[in-house]
């Protein structure tokens, strides 16, 4: 505890810093961020004139990732291409909008990043170093009178404290449980009580329980029982020895190589212990079958945010899909002004956004979660001349990774497997002509070239138009 107290990471968070908080071109204010001691919270302040308490709070927990850089739609409209290393944005679970943040310099932008990420990282083991002493601190924190006893209104505030968010009802109903000498406050074994019921974890007793058989402790023999009949693995004493000096906490248990309640916590917390099979981490199943004979993860209106009637329009929406793991991905694509193609839910009152803008997100984000391919599917109600425009945004942007043909010679019989295609993108939609056409191109061209007399047909200079799409994209 006390080396993860001197980690300069803890402590650059906890002394925290001025940040400018970007939200639109004209919005750009300076806010104080830091860590809050129960290591967990960040504190900002906020100066919203309405609302109760001049700060405002967020989870680590609630944080999916944090990007530096102009990486964010809203980073990239606000700011200017020479502060990009200043910038980063904290991007969380679920529907919350980003926080995009900016530093005085690149240094600190990075500090900022690389601290967050560090703490995150280690949350679950650090954070139970930290539980029982930084608990004990906010009690004598809530005792106001220092008379070692704690009133009903100092446990509603130690609760406030400690940021369990319960209303006062459920607070009187503890304070009444733990104050066995209807004394009307709280003291000695009474305050204890009330600590062990904040940290009682009932399914955590039954299990270590069942397996602590040396006084009260599990040892290497114990821990290998347990490995081996509850989760299920393949383990031995070394590997029991290696959990006990990687997770006891009490440094008397460890020299004993004895495992306590609060250090099997501990591993339980651990990546390895997770329910997905280690074996299955990377991908196991034969994946050079035909592309059609898979289970394909898919995305529905991926460019919402929010509700399909009036919600906002993000290629952020793009990149959280792609960063799931999402391999199909729609795009709603619609004429927009100045030639320019939009995304959004049509005939309603969504938010639009620019065609290429998504495709350039795609491209970035496409394959870091995985390799194998993502499918474009369009849903396509842009005029022809848009539609070239499209065809360009994707030729230009994707490039050689864009599948225009077969990726054999002849004509082929099955669909590619997604081995064949890692790192490729796919456009699903309508076409004009069939896959055959393009081992005859040079005679479809042929037969679409248009005669005067034919000029004035509307109806055979659009399909001219079409057909020059397809071959634009074939090129």
């Amino acid at each position: 505890m006390d080396s993860a107290q001197g980690d300069p990471d803890l402590q650059f968070l906890l002394q925290g810093g001025d940040l400018l908080k970007v939200r639109s071109q004209s919005w750009k204010k300076t806010r104080y961020f830091r860590l809050q001691e129960d290591c967990k919270t960040m504190w900002h302040e906020s100066k919203k004139p309405f609302r109760k308490t001049p700060t405002c709070e967020f989870s680590l927990y609630d944080v999916s990732a944090l990007r530096l850089g102009r990486q964010s739609e809203g980073l990239k409209k606000y700011t200017e291409e020479q502060v990009d290393g200043r910038c980063f944005s904290i991007i969380f679970k679920g529907h919350h909008k980003n926080l995009d943040l900016m530093a005085s310099s690149e240094e600190e932008a990075k500090q900022w990043v690389n601290s967050m990420e560090k703490m995150i990282t280690t949350f679950d083991i650090f954070f139970l170093h930290q539980m029982h002493s930084w608990i004990l601190t906010c009690m004598t924190k809530a005792d106001k009178n220092k008379d070692d006893k704690l009133s009903e209104s100092e446990v509603k505030n130690f609760m406030r404290l400690i940021n369990v968010d319960v209303d006062d009802e459920y607070t009187e109903m503890l304070f009444k449980k733990c104050d066995t000498s209807k004394t009307g406050y709280l003291s000695g074994e009474e305050i204890k009580h009330l600590y062990d019921l904040l940290t009682d974890r009932e399914e955590i007793d039954v299990i270590y329980g069942e397996y602590a058989r040396t006084t009260g402790y599990m040892n290497p023999d114990n821990l290998v029982e347990f490995l081996m009949k509850e989760q299920r693995e393949k383990a031995s004493l070394t590997d029991a020895h290696r959990i006990i000096d990687q997770c006891e906490p009490d440094d008397a248990a460890k020299a004993k190589k004895l495992l306590s309640k609060d250090g099997f916590l501990m591993y339980l917390h651990r990546p390895e212990t997770f329910i997905l099979n280690p074996d299955h981490k990377d991908v196991y199943q034969d994946m050079s079958q035909p592309l059609n004979h898979y289970f394909i993860s898919s995305s529905h209106n991926t460019y919402l945010m929010e509700d399909q009637l009036k919600g906002p329009s993000s290629t952020e929406a793009y990149v959280r899909a792609l960063l799931k793991g999402c391999r199909c991905v729609e795009l709603d694509c619609w004429d927009g002004s100045d030639n320019e193609p939009v995304i959004y839910h049509g005939y309603t009152l969504t938010s639009k956004i620019l065609f290429k803008d998504v495709i350039k997100a795609i491209k970035q984000y496409a394959f870091k979660t995985s390799e194998y391919p993502v499918i474009l599917s369009l849903e396509n109600h842009c005029s022809v001349e848009q539609q070239q425009v499209m065809a360009y945004h994707m030729s230009s942007i994707l490039g050689s990774a864009l599948v225009t043909k077969p990726l054999g010679e002849g004509m082929p019989s099955t669909f590619p497997s997604p081995e064949e295609l890692k790192g490729k993108f796919l456009i699903k939609g309508k076409r004009l002509n069939k896959l055959e056409s393009l081992f005859k191109q040079e005679a479809d061209t042929e037969d679409t070239d248009v005669t005067e007399e034919e000029e004035s047909d509307d109806e055979e200079e659009v399909q001219k138009k079409k057909v020059s799409i397809v071959i634009q994209m074939n090129e």
